[in-house]
């Protein structure tokens, strides 16, 4: 696994939706004796994490368009490049707070199209009918007719993708004799069910989406590249208030700590603004620090770090400090946006 994960990733490198390998180094204080290690980059939460987070209710569509498009370039790219994955699941997607998107780790069994050298790949509740099958005979000492393809990653992230949105693990879904008949209507069921709040248009598009990626013949099924295509990728969604605590970046944005007097106050508006910059710099230097005074975002305070480090210290330490008699709430907020000057209206 290590010699194959270090090929692929020196091979794969300089994508920004794919893990940076920095180097490879011998820890000799392991208990098994000297064993070689990757030196990966430092990521964030994954979307495991996130699932867990979402407990039952299902990711906002800003996220998950967000996770299916990052992933779907990253899978676009390799496959371009001849890789196979094959081992698409939610802990291998993981948030990269620096870079603001979502990053495709572990390839410790991803192989060159047309070269899979191992039988079993994929995790069980993420594997491609196509896989399953070669398990089934490799078990039983049989060859497979048909070789796994960069098809079954595709598979793989429309069940993401369905777990994103309902909100549930899907495991016993994919694997009942239902699904293998008519996975179709089982997918339109979770659409139009009472609990999914997203039934709207653009959970049509969805829908659709992840259908084209979970066709149960491999040759129907989306590419990356045809997928990136779909309508549901030119919908603008904004963030939810979860979603921006959940995903740590450089820049912090502090609710109910100003009220309306002190914005139209020049003297204690400037005070305000001086005692918020050197409690923020407690944390590491502030690149920049702002405060509208209209909607959008009026009276909520921005503050950007120069890392993301900083920002998810501060974070942690000014929520629920109480500022000027009221509680100070704390989430992040995408550097893309603050950059462009671009304020969400509604978050909440």
């Amino acid at each position: 696994g290590f010699r194959k994960e270090r090929a692929a990733l020196e091979q794969l490198r300089g994508h920004r939706n794919i893990v940076t390998l920095y180097g490879v180094f011998t820890n000799h204080y392991s208990a098994s004796g000297p064993s070689r290690c990757l030196l990966l980059e430092l990521l964030d939460i994954s979307v495991s994490e996130l699932l867990l987070h979402s407990s039952n209710q299902g990711c906002s569509m800003w996220m998950i368009q967000h996770c299916a498009r990052d992933v779907l370039e990253a899978l676009a790219f390799l496959h371009h490049k001849g890789f196979v994955h094959a081992d698409l699941k939610p802990r291998n997607i993981l948030w990269s707070a620096e870079e603001e998107c979502f990053k495709l780790i572990d390839f410790g069994l991803s192989f060159k199209e047309g070269n899979q050298d191992v039988k079993y790949i994929q995790t069980d509740g993420y594997r491609a009918p196509e896989a399953e099958l070669q398990n089934c005979l490799a078990q039983a000492g049989l060859q497979s007719e048909t070789e796994c393809t960069s098809a079954v990653d595709l598979w793989s992230l429309g069940i993401v993708l369905l777990e994103m949105f309902s909100g549930m693990k899907l495991k016993h879904t994919v694997q009942s004799q239902e699904w293998k008949t008519s996975s179709s209507a089982i997918i339109d069921r979770i659409f139009a069910s009472e609990g999914v709040v997203n039934s709207a248009i653009p959970a049509y598009h969805l829908r659709d989406l992840i259908k084209s990626m979970l066709h149960c013949d491999q040759g129907k099924r989306a590419s990356a590249e045809k997928a990136l295509c779909s309508p549901f990728f030119s919908i603008p969604f904004a963030p939810h208030i979860e979603d921006l605590v959940m995903l740590p970046t450089p820049v912090l944005r502090l609710l109910n700590v100003l009220s309306d007097a002190s914005l139209q106050c020049e003297e204690e508006y400037e005070d305000i603004l001086e005692d918020i910059r050197e409690e923020c710099q407690k944390y590491g230097p502030v690149v920049s620090l702002l405060i509208p005074k209209e909607n959008p975002g009026k009276g909520q305070v921005f503050v950007e770090y120069a890392n993301a480090g900083d920002s998810k210290a501060a974070q942690k330490m000014l929520t629920g400090k109480i500022f000027d008699g009221k509680f100070v709430v704390a989430t992040f907020y995408p550097l893309s946006a603050y950059k462009r000057g671009y304020l969400y209206q509604n978050l909440l």
